[in-house]
């Protein structure tokens, strides 16, 4: 019998982020980042639509739909929504949501299917608004802030060079990520990433 993965052959990834200038590079924008190098390296282009930037290309025979939700993160579920109510999706495999961690290392990339929401608030968004947490997240680490510097003043910042460096890196990484499960599956990916050092 298929699995979901085998009869799904279009995939809505999503970068989690917060619009305008003012967030470009901070740590919470990280899912953007991730997307925005996907869809570069698919020649992608965005247009306005479902409040936020949508664009389509294709990976093999799979056809991918990147969606940069520009509401601010804790809306982020709006475009997610407004998408899936024309475009139906499979899950878990046929929505990836991209997203910073602050649990792992910087520059860490894991892989996960369905779960906890782990207090993130574009997570919360989307899960309330589809009525469902089964879809796939690429978790980008971010680290935590030292001693009792505030959560939220360390998300919304924008790291410091030797952090920028691994950033960086995981970008390739999660887009590689991507790449993976839509190539190979989810589960090979998972096995792949959760077992690395990076």
């Amino acid at each position: 019998m298929p699995t979901p993965w085998e009869v799904t052959n279009s995939v809505l990834v999503v970068g989690l982020g917060n619009p305008g200038s003012r967030y470009r590079g901070t740590r919470h924008n990280m899912g953007f980042e991730v997307a925005d190098a996907l869809a570069s390296d698919l020649g992608i282009v965005f247009s306005r639509k479902y409040h936020g930037l949508l664009g389509s290309g294709r990976l093999g025979t799979c056809m991918i739909d990147v969606l940069l939700p520009q509401t601010f993160m804790n809306e982020s579920g709006l475009a997610v929504a407004e998408f899936v109510r024309y475009h139906p999706i499979d899950y878990p495999a046929g929505l990836i949501v991209i997203h910073d961690e602050l649990d792992l290392e910087p520059g860490v990339v894991r892989v996960k299917s369905g779960g906890g929401l782990a207090g993130h608030n574009g997570l919360k968004s989307i899960a309330h608004l589809l009525g469902t947490q089964n879809f796939l997240r690429i978790r980008v680490g971010i680290g935590r802030p030292s001693g009792r510097s505030s959560v939220v003043d360390f998300v919304l910042s924008r790291p410091g060079s030797e952090d920028r460096i691994e950033l960086d890196l995981a970008v390739r990484r999660g887009v590689d990520a991507i790449r993976d499960i839509i190539e190979v599956g989810p589960d090979r990916a998972m096995t792949e990433y959760n077992q690395r050092i990076r």
